[in-house]
């Protein structure tokens, strides 16, 4: 017998658990590099004016689209038009690939934070560190393991008392966490003139590959095109305001990610001396360049722990997302239980993470691409289906079903404020942006383009 749907009690939880969905590892790893190689402030211009517009658009989409039908991604575009079956298909094809390895990574990040809790950051700064911990078999697994866990004991507790209850406590204490560290980190000497470098706007830096970059970047930390947002709109009450919940979402998660630039590109720029150069991005910020960074400061091994905390819980708050919307894919598909569902879902992020664990040590001679078959799957995943999945959304909504399916959601519970400007985006601005976003991320990772 199927389940009765799950819900969320109001406003605030639908906020911090769709907002701990955006805010991830990109907030923290990818974009204040992006700033830093973009000139500063104007990188940080033309992404919150794409947040403002394209980001907002597309949250709302698929907020309201998961309102309307009542469904996980699966069935979300099938109950509105049958032909639009394949849609259900590939949006839920996203989730299902990325959540084994996110949990991998997430994994790495629980390995570090227990090493900082352990005293043993020290042995962290040593460049072999990162690379022997991923090349090994056992301890991988076995932190992959414990964060699929953590993750699976929340998300089987349900909607209202396992994935709001945890966002309550987690996001909050992530935003402290957040702030806390910038402030000792701008505080420290010299730091000012790398908070000045990461603020400052460098028109000369300006460029298209300046704007791919930040509706890439916008794209992925949005939580864009992965049936989460539908999901979790599934689960919003009607009563509730999509259009002031869109935008409380996009401030905490554009809030969240300026704050990660204030804590890494002043950091960095002590221990360098000033030079932006060996700020990276990826796991080699986080695994290898910072450990050292935080060993050059006073108190660097509580700063480290405190950091490791803070990026496990933006781990979890999304690796929690994800796996949800896989649930409530099994339980529409197989009508299925929430437990029996989470312990599938489990099992197979599991069995399908292993090979992405692997593939740093005895498997690495499986390069599909050229990539490793992490990559290789955040390749599919990312610069692939998820491009793909926005624009069919965009077509769908703005030529198909037509936006007027949107914005009467939008309205059950407040006037639509930009509804004129949703249409002009929905239809016309973000399939053009989204196609070059497409186009620039597979450029991206085959070397053709340097973004």
């Amino acid at each position: 017998m199927k389940e009765q749907k799950n819900s969320f009690s109001g406003r605030i939880g639908f906020i911090l658990a769709a907002a701990g969905s955006a805010v991830g590892l990109g907030n923290i790893w990818r974009f204040p590099y992006l700033a830093a190689k973009y000139g500063g402030g104007t990188f940080l211009l033309i992404y919150l004016i794409l947040a403002v517009t394209f980001g907002f658009a597309l949250m709302l989409t698929e907020i309201a689209l998961g309102r309307k039908t009542g469904k996980s991604t699966l069935y979300a575009f099938t109950s509105l038009n049958k032909k639009f079956s394949f849609l259900g298909v590939l949006s839920s094809i996203v989730p299902i690939i990325i959540f084994p390895y996110y949990c991998v990574i997430g994994g790495w990040v629980a390995k570090y934070l227990f090493v900082y809790v352990t005293g043993q950051g020290l042995a962290a700064t040593e460049d072999s560190f990162f690379t022997g911990f991923i090349g090994e078999v056992g301890q991988p697994l076995f932190w992959l393991f414990l964060f699929i866990a953590a993750t699976a004991f929340i998300v089987m507790l349900g909607v209202e008392k396992g994935i709001e209850k945890a966002s309550k406590i987690l996001m909050p204490i992530l935003v402290l966490l957040s702030l806390g560290i910038a402030v000792y980190v701008v505080t420290r000497p010299g730091a000012v003139d790398g908070l000045i470098y990461y603020i400052k706007p460098d028109f000369s830096e300006f460029s298209v590959n300046c704007v791919l970059a930040a509706m890439g970047q916008l794209f992925y930390s949005m939580s864009l095109a992965m049936g989460i947002m539908i999901t979790y709109g599934s689960y919003m009450p009607k009563s509730e305001n999509i259009e002031s919940s869109v935008r409380s979402i996009e401030l905490f998660d554009t809030g969240i990610a300026f704050i990660s630039g204030m804590i890494i590109i002043p950091s960095v720029f002590v221990f360098s001396g000033g030079n932006k150069d060996i700020l990276s991005s990826g796991p080699s910020l986080m695994f290898i360049t910072l450990p050292k960074v935080f060993a050059s400061m006073r108190a660097g091994a509580i700063l480290g722990l405190v950091f490791f905390l803070l990026v496990l819980f933006a781990a979890l708050t999304s690796s929690i997302s994800l796996m949800e919307t896989v649930v409530s894919i099994v339980q529409d598909k197989f009508h299925m239980k929430r437990k029996t569902a989470c312990l599938g879902v489990m099992i197979f992020a599991l069995v399908m993470g292993i090979p992405s664990s692997l593939g740093f040590g005895v498997l690495s001679w499986v390069a599909p691409l050229g990539l490793s078959i992490l990559d290789f799957f955040d390749f599919l995943s990312n610069s692939v289906l998820m491009p793909v999945v926005a624009l069919f959304t965009c077509i769908f909504v703005g030529f198909v079903v037509k936006p007027k399916v949107v914005t009467d959601e939008v309205k059950l519970s407040a006037p639509f404020k930009d509804e004129k400007l949703y249409v002009v985006l929905v239809k016309y601005v973000a399939p053009i942006l989204i196609f070059l976003i497409l186009i620039s991320s597979i450029a991206n990772t085959f070397g053709w383009i340097s973004l």
